[in-house]
């Protein structure tokens, strides 16, 4: 997003309206894990028509939280940049939780705490619990994974508050593992995290985030399901992570 230094300060109310409709909401989740989905599919994900979808995307374009693009006759959507999903992130870590009307929204509410892709990162549970993996194996120091409200995790500077920095160890390790890092003493731009909205931990996410989730996806240990952000662990993912960085095999079971 453009900002303008002659510009006064940031008009969030103009945000939060836009934001604030239920429609638009919908359609700023569905596009959460980064992908791009044509007017239609969205209009499906907010339960309204194609006519009245278009002037929602129309007033999310024209404020810069999404960009368009066509592809032969049908225009495709996704989140202007990852400051939106951090946004809708933040948001979604102070809001009450949607009332569960069946068994079909139970299910999904369940399957996106479990385990989401959030931008192009790995979220939820199992995102949160690579994260912890990470640091008790000693490839990343510098925090404890856990959510400091008051101390460290500055809103001013989301996903920066907690200086986490690769080991040597943990260098070796991811580059075994086919990641492609920064030169030693670059991680400060690659390695970012979230405060999981769900979890209220940390998962890792910027650069580094999006490559170790890509690279689960490679090797088939991640797969994307028909639910939007849901991801889900294969067998091969389950002991893959339990080998290479110790992830419990058991992590969905524990509390």
């Amino acid at each position: 997003m453009v900002r303008h230094s002659s510009a006064g300060d940031a008009d969030v109310a103009r945000i939060a309206a836009l934001i604030g409709d239920r429609t638009r909401a919908r359609v700023l989740m569905a596009l959460a894990d980064g992908r791009a989905l044509p007017a239609g599919m969205l209009a499906s994900e907010a339960g309204v028509t194609a006519s009245t979808i278009s002037e929602h995307l129309t007033r999310l374009v024209d404020a810069e939280l999404l960009t368009a693009e066509r592809q032969g006759r049908a225009r495709y959507f996704r989140l202007a940049d990852p400051s939106v999903a951090e946004a809708l992130e933040a948001i979604a870590r102070i809001s009450p939780p949607e009332p569960i009307r069946s068994l079909r929204q139970g299910t999904r509410a369940h399957a996106l705490r479990r385990a989401r892709t959030c931008y192009n990162h790995l979220a939820g549970r199992l995102g949160v619990t690579v994260m912890a993996a990470l640091i008790d194996e000693g490839l990343l120091t510098g925090g404890d994974g856990r959510h400091h409200r008051a101390a460290v995790d500055r809103l001013s500077a989301p996903g920066t508050g907690v200086s986490y920095r690769l080991t040597s160890h943990g260098r070796s390790r991811l580059t075994t593992f086919g990641l492609d890092l920064p030169a030693p003493g670059g991680e400060r731009r690659a390695i970012r995290y979230c405060v999981d909205w769900s979890e209220q931990r940390h998962h890792l996410a910027g650069p580094l985030g999006a490559a170790l989730t890509d690279r689960m996806f490679d090797l088939g240990w991640l797969r994307r399901t028909d639910q939007r952000r849901v991801v889900r662990l294969t067998e091969a993912g389950r002991h893959g992570l339990h080998d290479t960085f110790g992830v419990p095999e058991n992590w969905d079971e524990r509390t």
